[in-house]
Order: structure tokens, then C-alpha cells, then sequence
């Protein structure tokens, strides 16, 4: 690579990546190594946020935090994600 864009270069492919059921995606736990849908992992939480914890050794793999202009994503316990091909 000679040189580099900005981050809208990746708008679309981004937004084909997000316009999916996020609950199929498969996600692999940082600490366990554990891989499985975000549907199979376990939520606790409501209003004020959710935590997502990982069915197999039930560390933190995601945690959301609604904020006024949307919402605040942490995945530090995810190392990687993937998801579906769009149809």
C-alpha cells in the first residue's frame, strides 16, 4: 500500500456487515476459546446496559451501553467475529 483513505472508504462494506441478525453471528471467547452464536451466549442486563458472557467459561465478551446518540460497544472479550454472507 502507497498511502492510506479515511475511514468511509469502508461505509459500504461496513454496512453490509451490519445489516444482518447480529444473533447469528459466531463469536470466539478470548479467554476460553469457546465458539458459538451470540443467541447461545448469556445476557444479564436492561434499560441501563447489557453484558454478554460467554456460555462456556461465562467471562465478559461484550458489554452495551445505550448512550443519547445511540449506543457504546465493548468487545474486548471477543477475538473474533463472524458473520453471515448477505443473502
Amino acid at each position: 500500500m502507497d498511502g492510506h483513505v479515511d475511514g468511509n472508504a469502508i461505509a459500504g462494506v461496513m454496512s453490509d456487515i451490519f445489516a444482518f441478525d447480529v444473533t447469528t453471528a459466531r463469536a470466539r471467547c478470548r479467554t476460553c476459546g469457546a465458539v458459538a452464536a451470540l443467541a447461545q451466549d448469556m445476557v444479564y442486563g436492561g434499560e441501563q446496559g447489557y453484558v454478554v458472557r460467554c456460555l462456556g467459561c461465562e467471562d465478559v465478551l461484550m458489554v452495551l451501553v445505550p448512550e443519547p446518540n445511540g449506543m457504546r460497544m465493548q468487545m474486548r472479550g471477543i477475538a473474533w467475529l463472524e458473520v453471515p454472507r448477505p443473502v
